[in-house]
């Protein structure tokens, strides 16, 4: 079965990231997107991240009854920082019937010589491209094994998120259904 992984630090998930999986499943060859939760980018400060779990759990809300999408806990359980080498790896070896690719940003293409093994991840992987404001698609650098997809631009970001729960904006329209209630009775990004 083809499968996108989406790796991300969902901190909070927002609308943008299902509209991305949407798009994923209903364009492309693949069939499913699993959201990877990652406990920490190695190359992004932590900042504000929240606690893995909360991320999870709020993951798990956002895609609840499709099952065409599925969360992945499994960097919480390998040596950190994590490294998407590393678990490209360990998944093909645990899900060895699976055809596993990569859906991510533009804007990862611009420090992608930055990711551990990245050679061994374009030879091997089929990363699918959504657009990100700020990248030109003509100039943007590692584009060899890549499908671009013609996704909507989105705009939206956790950090925009984040800032406006901060400032008690009521954005609950940016988020999945049952995700901005449970931001709110865990009392998450107030601070």
């Amino acid at each position: 079965m083809k499968t996108g992984l989406f790796f991300g630090s969902f901190n909070p998930v927002h609308i943008g990231h299902l509209a991305i999986a949407n798009y994923v499943v209903a364009y492309t060859g693949l069939k499913e997107v699993w959201f990877v939760v990652s406990p920490q980018n190695p190359l992004k400060k932590k900042g504000s991240l929240i606690e893995d779990v909360y991320r999870l759990e709020m993951v798990d809300i956002a895609i609840r009854g499709d099952d065409r999408f599925r969360s992945c806990d499994i960097e919480f359980h390998m040596p950190r920082p994590s490294y998407t080498i590393d678990t490209l790896v360990y998944l093909r070896n645990r899900y060895p019937r699976r055809d596993f690719a990569l859906v991510m940003g533009a804007d990862n293409l611009l420090s992608f010589d930055k990711w551990k093994n990245y050679e061994e991840i374009i030879k091997t992987t089929v990363r699918y491209i959504y657009n990100r404001p700020g990248v030109d698609r003509a100039t943007a650098p590692f584009q060899e094994n890549t499908v671009w997809l013609e996704a909507p631009l989105m705009e939206i970001s956790s950090t925009f998120i984040r800032s406006a729960i901060k400032k008690g904006k009521d954005i609950r329209h940016f988020l999945p259904p049952g995700v901005y209630e449970y931001i709110d009775r865990m009392n998450l990004y107030r601070k």
